[in-house]
């Protein structure tokens, strides 16, 4: 399995945020994307995702053997908001995922063991901490599987020992055969990944 762009470009209101970007990940490979604001870098992971179109270039998932609709079907995108419904409880709306997306991982509770929370499936999302919150929204990667891993911003809001246990969770995935892309400012604590630099204006 390879996770493949080419010559990837992509316009903001009409203006060009980036062009020209390349790169192949294979199984157990990440790439870590870092910049300045405005450089692109949630709009690389958008455009990856199939969220957003490519003004140039494309990118696609080679020799997956998995029962996938294109790329876009085997990836887990992880944007700035959790994606949770604030009235519904903690286990209400991993449950929820989970039969949304199909092709069940981890049950809800052992994915809220890992990341800390298991205590507390029963409360509604609305009261937990931005920490808490974005704990969750990890826990949601682990309840249905997809190979692939796009990242945006993953760590905000998460307090030291909940970034060294995500770390945890990414050597996990590669360990078995994933792939992700995380767009950070902050050091993942990672080693053997790549590194893809962005520059505003380019």
């Amino acid at each position: 399995m390879q996770l493949v762009v080419e010559n990837l470009g992509a316009e903001r209101g009409g203006e060009p945020v980036f062009e020209g970007i390349g790169f192949e990940l294979s199984e157990g490979e990440g790439l870590v994307v870092t910049g300045p604001n405005g450089a692109g870098k949630s709009t690389l992971l958008r455009v990856v995702a199939g969220l957003l179109p490519a003004m140039a270039g494309g990118a696609e998932l080679r020799g997956s053997g998995l029962d996938h609709t294109g790329l876009s079907g085997a990836c887990h995108y992880l944007g700035p908001l959790n994606a949770m419904k604030p009235a519904l409880t903690v286990g209400e709306n991993l449950a929820f995922w989970q039969a949304f997306l199909g092709d069940a991982g981890l049950s809800v509770s052992d994915a809220l063991d890992r990341v800390d929370l298991g205590t507390i499936d029963h409360l509604p999302f609305a009261y937990l901490s931005t920490g808490q919150k974005r704990r969750v929204s990890i826990a949601r990667l682990l309840v249905s599987r997809r190979p692939v891993w796009l990242l945006d911003e993953p760590t905000s809001g998460l307090d030291r020992g909940s970034q060294d246990r995500f770390a945890e969770l990414l050597d996990d995935h590669l360990a078995s055969g994933g792939i992700f892309v995380a767009a950070t400012h902050i050091d993942l604590g990672l080693e053997q990944v790549g590194e893809l630099v962005m520059k505003a204006g380019h």
